[in-house]
């Protein structure tokens, strides 16, 4: 009661506190972690729990009380992302015989999404700016989230009943961040709270370099030492990805498994689009990597050519004529790669891994043929007696499979086209996908690394 009471206040409260301090939000919501409401007469409150604040994976329960019997109400939610993007969305709902609406329980009637989706106002924010992607880039400050709930069916004509403001955090209480520069090595490391050893995890993102944290966070605060690694365009790092040097890969594996806060004897790989694939050949190349995440990854080099020693894997062809324009006006390439059958000498050596792996694999993915390359890798491994994968497939679900709650990015810049393209995806089936597979990759991770020693 004493933490609901705090994510519910009434309006005589508004008018105590006032509307200065308002200016830090570019939208007219009241700051922190506390549920604020318009001086109009209503009754209405907005509780949400936990309250405050939450971490971005972490389910939030929303609920209005206060309502007239059956009263139409919409809910909108929005925030704005670091660089000042605004995400929207709303929902339209009825609230029950006594007055009250509970989104675990109750259908969203329309909208930006329908049916009975506690997550939805989160899940289908969509941007004002076309193709922009939701991307966390500071993981100590939070993401806030401003609710409003508006009287009747009109999403912008509605009169406002109550509204809130929630911080969605990316770092656990107490999980430790810990910059690394050590050696040729540019990362991040996140450290549970309390002391390991842990088992360790590397985390790499995609196509866009520079140093994304968000995932590698939020894992720590699950029992894990993460590994942020940034590969090019970041600090003194190569701008440019036209070659690809596992030896600065085997240099930060190394790193994690001598520190002293990682339990070995082995770690774990987590890479997403590019860096599924340089996990792949990590995986392929390298001694102490036991465990490994790939989501929509390729097992063919793809943009640049992957070094290793006196080994080289070069990237596959581009097949220029097999790029369509989408009805949007969008390219889509799913088929614009050569396969790796075709051009055996880009096929990542997965055969020589002794590592257990976990695919995960959006059906609608449409960067390139990430069911395709799953299979293949599945059979490559078969073939030369190793361990079968456990492979997931989420219909329906696009390319970039986030932690849970992010919204889908359906389209946006690819830099190796240069366009804007397709990715695919549909939000709901691809924010179900993104739920499951967090768990998923948890419990694969916990399973073949163990946990805190």
């Amino acid at each position: 009661m004493v933490a609901l009471s705090l994510a519910v206040l009434r309006t005589s409260r508004l008018c105590q506190w006032g509307w200065k301090n308002r200016a830090w939000l570019s939208l007219p919501f009241g700051p922190g972690g506390w549920a604020t409401w318009a001086p109009a007469r209503t009754n209405a409150t907005l509780s949400l729990e936990p309250a405050g604040r939450s971490c971005w994976d972490e389910p939030l329960s929303i609920a209005v009380h206060g309502l007239a019997p059956e009263q139409p109400v919409t809910l909108r939610a929005a925030l704005r992302d670091e660089k000042g993007a605004l995400f929207r969305a709303h929902a339209r709902y009825r609230a029950d015989a006594r007055g009250d609406l509970d989104l675990a329980r109750a259908p969203a009637l329309g909208g930006s999404f329908s049916g009975i989706e506690p997550m939805g106002l989160l899940w289908a924010l969509e941007p004002e700016r076309p193709f922009w992607r939701l991307i966390k880039r500071d993981v100590q400050t939070p993401f806030v989230v401003e609710l409003e709930v508006l009287d009747g069916h009109e999403p912008d004509g509605g009169r406002l009943l109550a509204r809130a403001v929630h911080e969605r955090h990316f770092m656990a209480p107490g999980v430790r961040r810990v910059p690394v520069r050590e050696g040729s090595v540019r990362a991040t490391l996140f450290l549970p709270p309390e002391p390991g050893p842990y088992p360790g995890i590397v985390d790499l993102f995609g196509v866009g370099g520079g140093l994304l944290e968000y995932r590698a966070s939020l894992l720590a605060g699950k029992g894990f030492a993460v590994m942020a690694l940034a590969y090019y365009n970041y600090d003194d790092l190569p701008k440019g990805m036209e070659t690809m040097r596992i030896e600065y890969f085997e240099e930060a594996v190394n790193y994690l498994l001598s520190h002293p806060e990682v339990k070995g004897p082995g770690i774990g790989l987590l890479g997403i689009s590019k860096g599924g694939e340089l996990g792949l050949a990590m995986a392929s190349f390298l001694k102490g990597i036991k465990a490994a995440v790939v989501i929509n990854g390729s097992v063919a080099a793809v943009g640049n050519t992957i070094y290793y020693k006196d080994e080289t894997i070069p990237p596959v062809s581009l097949l220029r004529n097999q790029v369509r324009m989408t009805k949007d006006g969008l390219k889509d390439v799913v088929d614009a790669l050569q396969s790796p059958l075709v051009e055996e000498k880009s096929f990542i050596p997965v055969e020589r891994s002794d590592t257990t792996f976990l695919l995960l694999v959006g059906q609608d993915d449409h960067n390139w043929k990430s069911e395709f390359y799953a299979n293949e890798i599945s059979k490559r491994l078969q073939a030369h007696g190793k361990e079968k994968p456990q492979i997931i497939c989420y219909p329906e679900a696009g390319h970039y499979i986030e932690p849970p709650y992010f919204p889908l990015c359906k389209a946006g810049m690819h830099l190796l086209v240069g366009a804007n393209i397709t990715f695919g995806g549909e939000p709901k089936p691809h924010a179900v996908a993104q739920v499951d597979a967090w768990q998923q990759l948890q419990t694969f991770f916990h399973k073949h690394l163990g946990s805190k020693s």
